[in-house]
């Protein structure tokens, strides 16, 4: 029985991982043999623009549709999400064959309604995506003597009171030659039929290819009308088409259609399979990146360094002294001497509202946690932008098994509080496995309600809203309650002292204590601020980000450094007797969440200055309050289990009567 048990559990362990591979694209993974004359399918994924930050369905827009009708691509929760709705597209192209002047429909008249739907798309900058290979299409513009890259084209242009549509594409397909021994080497996990079903194949003089590049030139081109006559989808174009990208002469009227033609040509290219994405990865500003990172890990670290060697060299001294000393000096110098020491029966004096500092310090250690697994993940390269929404998907089935640790984290702590008293567990297991998914879901409701009048595909569908419900409710929530049950039957942790039973008088300060807990959170967020300017041009500027490794580090580095500020304060503020140091050594720490909004308000006034609209801006703003109450609650986490830690063993360590 024993045995078979075990196999289940092995069978399970198996599926979920074959899960995890399946959705964990590595760089390099899976790579799609293709013969000559093969059909290769585009697809089309959501209207984007960085002026409105509202996705829209790509159809929502009078263009082409295929033949077969469209059909929605699989997608992942992360993708969902994300506000990524991908699509079957009528582009198709044959594998290194070129072709030209491929017509591909004209619409009907435009209505009222779409001559206007489609001015406003190119007033807001939208941008078509398209992917092929699961490779967006890239384009770049000159400017100055440098080329810059960008993903997907415009819908149109605007030049002076017409408006102007890009109908004619010119893509450009780069191709490798398929080569069993570069893949066999490059394949850490991947599909096994691909590789298996070529190695019969060797005899073969058919070549294969792998695309690994896929690359736009949009264009503006007038089709007369004699042209189009009795042509259908795919038929080629009596007359040769000429894709100036310099000049546009499609301008679109009421009442009146427009025609969609492409062509595409296949390039071979040096370009190895592992090494496609390194145009997409290449973010501007590198050495800048690199170099501004390094100099603000490398001055961090020294000062808090310094701190850490003038802050433990004090505590000895402070500890030498008075362990020198025997049991009358001690008393006498208690009598004369203010600081930590006349605090020693109040220290651990049970703080205002335990329950919710338990959950919100279950609550952070659950997040840290899935942060800095994601991160680890993502480093590695489990996590590559090719496999889009794996990322959100990670997290969120990082957060609900941490679930544990929320619960354990919190129940324990409210028993330490307490002395070991077991009495209302349960009501902060589930405190910490509501609080901070209920602030989630309370933004996040109200900003669907905006992007659902906006008729955004950014808005989360009813049906995912209950998919996302369920699995609180059923996994993560159950997974909280066995962590909480697990810190109930584990020992609670002693106090080195007896708390007496009149709680001592504070004496009055020359300054609020408040103010310098508030402002603690200017050393943690100087640690953050350089790679924090990249995250947000990632989020909101359509920019890849890929630097998990110096995010990796940079987060390490914030730990380190929110303990050392908790640990500071906590210590000065049992140095004039305030022995009211719980919620402040979490605020201490956590109070960077601060100026991460602040710095966020200032990235939406001076760099998302064309952000148009208050719904937009609701939405920045709503999902900036989302983040920093993400960070609040882990960096504050980090200071208070430190200053805890701290507080314990500094009593622990000298002998009171």
């Amino acid at each position: 029985m024993v045995s078979f048990d075990k196999f289940k559990i092995w069978v399970l362990c198996i599926c979920l991982v074959s899960e995890l591979g399946y959705g964990f694209y590595l760089p390099g993974s899976y790579p799609h043999k293709y013969g000559v004359g093969d059909y290769l399918n585009v697809k089309v994924n959501s209207l984007t623009s960085i002026d409105t930050e509202l996705p829209y369905s790509y159809y929502s827009l009078p263009f082409c549709k295929p033949e077969e009708g469209v059909k929605d691509s699989a997608e992942n929760l992360g993708e969902l999400l994300m506000g990524d709705r991908i699509e079957n597209s009528p582009y198709r192209f044959k594998m290194y064959t070129n072709e030209t002047e491929v017509f591909l429909c004209q619409t009907k008249p435009l209505s009222a309604d779409e001559f206007k739907l489609l001015k406003e798309r190119i007033d807001e900058m939208y941008q078509v995506n398209l992917i092929l290979d699961n490779l967006p299409a890239i384009r770049y513009t000159k400017k100055e003597n440098y080329f810059l890259r960008w993903t997907g084209y415009p819908v149109g242009i605007k030049v002076q009171d017409a408006y102007y549509v890009f109908n004619h594409l010119k893509f450009t397909v780069l191709v490798h030659k398929f080569e069993e021994t570069n893949v066999a080497r490059v394949m850490g996990t991947g599909d096994g039929s691909e590789v298996i079903s070529t190695v019969g194949n060797e005899g073969s003089d058919a070549p294969g290819y792998m695309v690994v590049g896929f690359e736009v030139v949009p264009c503006s081109f007038q089709h007369t009308p004699d042209s189009l006559k009795n042509l259908k989808m795919y038929n080629k174009l009596p007359s040769p088409i000429k894709c100036d990208p310099t000049s546009v002469s499609m301008a679109i009227k009421e009442n009146e259609p427009v025609s969609f033609t492409y062509e595409v040509n296949f390039v071979e290219s040096d370009i190895k399979w592992p090494s496609r994405w390194d145009a997409y990865l290449k973010m501007e500003g590198a050495k800048v990146h690199w170099f501004s990172i390094l100099n603000s890990l490398m001055v961090i670290t020294f000062l808090a360094g310094i701190v850490l060697v003038i802050f433990l060299r004090t505590i000895r001294r402070d500890l030498a002294r008075y362990d020198e000393l025997d049991k009358e000096a001690q008393a006498q110098m208690n009598e004369e001497l203010s600081g930590w020491k006349l605090v020693v029966g109040d220290v651990f004096r049970a703080p205002s509202n335990p329950g919710l500092l338990c959950a919100m310090v279950g609550d952070g250690v659950q997040i840290l946690g899935m942060a800095v697994v994601t991160i680890m993940f993502a480093a590695l390269g489990f996590m590559s932008p090719a496999s889009r929404g794996t990322l959100i998907t990670g997290m969120l089935f990082f957060y609900m098994i941490l679930g544990v640790a929320a619960g354990y984290v919190s129940v324990r702590l409210w028993r330490t509080i307490f002395c070991g008293d077991h009495k209302g567990w349960v009501g902060v297991a589930w405190k910490a496995a509501c609080f901070f998914p209920g602030l989630s879901f309370l933004i996040l409701t109200v900003l669907n309600f905006l992007l659902w009048g906006s008729h955004s595909t950014g808005a989360i569908p009813f049906s995912l809203f209950v998919v996302l419900i369920l699995l609180w409710f059923c996994i993560s929530v159950p997974l909280t309650l066995i962590g909480g049950y697990l810190g109930a039957k584990a020992p609670h942790i002693e106090y080195p002292v007896r708390t007496n039973q009149i709680p001592r008088e504070i004496p009055a300060q020359k300054y609020p204590s408040w103010l310098l807990v508030l402002g603690a959170g200017t050393l943690p967020f100087g640690t953050l601020f350089i790679e924090l300017f990249f995250i947000m041009s990632s989020l909101w500027m359509g920019r890849v980000y890929y630097v998990f490794g110096f995010l990796l580090i940079v987060m390490i580095l914030l730990v380190v450094v929110c303990a050392e500020v908790s640990l500071v304060l906590t210590y000065m503020h049992l140095c004039v007797e305030d022995w009211k140091w719980w919620w402040k050594s979490f605020f201490a720490s956590g109070s960077v969440a601060i100026y991460i909004f602040l710095y966020s308000i200032n990235y939406l006034i001076f760099d998302l200055k064309s952000l148009s609209g208050p719904v937009s801006a609701t939405l920045y703003l709503g999902y900036s309050l989302f983040m920093v109450l993400a960070i609040m609650f882990a960096t504050g986490t980090v200071g208070f289990l430190s200053s805890f830690w701290f507080v314990h063993y500094l009593f622990s360590s000298v002998k009171f009567d």
